[in-house]
């Protein structure tokens, strides 16, 4: 059977990325970093045009942070409660050259879409139109070490040196995307909004069946308990490296290594587990968002 045209699209992309060299596989754009291969200038320009709409299904994480994961629930939850079947095309739409942008313009309702973008870079469109968004965060120290090997396993990103120095750039917000904390920050502000919806990954690991329920209720997808039990055991992550040979292709352990929580133990020095207290601290102490990550529970 022949592979899906979104996985041929994805593949080329990984193996463009095996052919470039290192420093120019990355740009900076109004401060932030960026991948040449999969979010060039061209990309970010035409989605300042993107319209989304008010009915849109729509995911936003910082990288690492359980997007893929999530992206899976949805399709499932979006299935088993409509019949319909999303398309494979990845949600990202910053990865989207202009003209896919036009034809995921042109989809019917409802449009499973989603972002690594910080809340102002968003396109305006979603919040003119009060677009539902879904916002994944995860404990910092986690997040940090998923990036680092997900940085030295995708071709389209440049290998980082060492451990220490990819801590360094991660904590100084020199990684693409930008700063774990200016996200987090940007998106604390939303904390009351209804129609933002902050979960994070260790919640979701801890009652994945309620996190799969309150995900379905958020955007009025109405499931029975057998949907949502069906879907909890589709979606561990065995099941999820597995599935990811349709989703990914022959890179779906670049995506899926272990979705563990506490792994940050097996990397951490002790002077790097302070200096992330100490930021978590300034940055967020006090903050509902803080609450909600349970810093002191995961990252102590």
């Amino acid at each position: 059977m022949a592979a899906p045209a979104s996985i041929k699209t994805f593949e080329s992309r990984m193996d463009r990325g095996m052919k470039m060299k290192d420093e120019e596989k990355l740009y900076k754009r109004d401060g932030i970093i960026y991948s040449t291969i999969m979010s060039p200038p061209e990309n970010l320009d035409a989605l300042k045009d993107f319209e989304g709409r008010e009915d849109d299904v729509f995911l936003v994480a910082y990288p690492k942070c359980g997007f893929n994961w999530m992206v899976a629930i949805v399709k499932k939850i979006i299935n088993a409660s409509t019949g319909v079947t999303v398309p494979e095309r990845p949600p990202i739409i910053e990865f989207y050259p202009p003209q896919l942008q036009q034809v995921v313009g042109k989809e019917p309702s409802r449009r499973l879409l989603g972002t690594h973008l910080p809340p102002n870079d968003i396109p305006e469109s979603f919040k003119a139109k009060k677009t539902k968004m879904l916002v994944v965060f995860r404990n910092p120290k986690d997040t940090v070490v998923s990036y680092y090997h997900f940085m030295n396993k995708n071709p389209v990103l440049p290998k980082t040196a060492s451990w220490d120095k990819f801590f360094s750039d991660f904590m100084a917000g020199e990684v693409p995307w930008g700063s774990y904390f200016d996200h987090a920050l940007a998106w604390e502000k939303h904390m009351d909004d209804p129609n933002v919806m902050i979960v994070t990954y260790e919640e979701l690991k801890e009652n994945p069946p309620e996190g799969i329920k309150n995900v379905a209720d958020f955007f009025s997808f109405p499931l029975t308990e057998d949907q949502v039990m069906k879907i909890t055991k589709e979606t561990t992550f065995n099941a999820m490296l597995e599935s990811s040979k349709n989703s990914h292709g022959n890179f779906g352990n670049v995506f899926f290594r272990k979705g563990e929580v506490g792994d940050w133990k097996n990397h951490f020095n002790e002077a790097q587990s302070k200096q992330m207290d100490e930021e978590f601290q300034k940055k967020l102490a006090g903050t509902k968002l803080s609450a909600k990550m349970k810093y002191d529970y995961y990252c102590q």
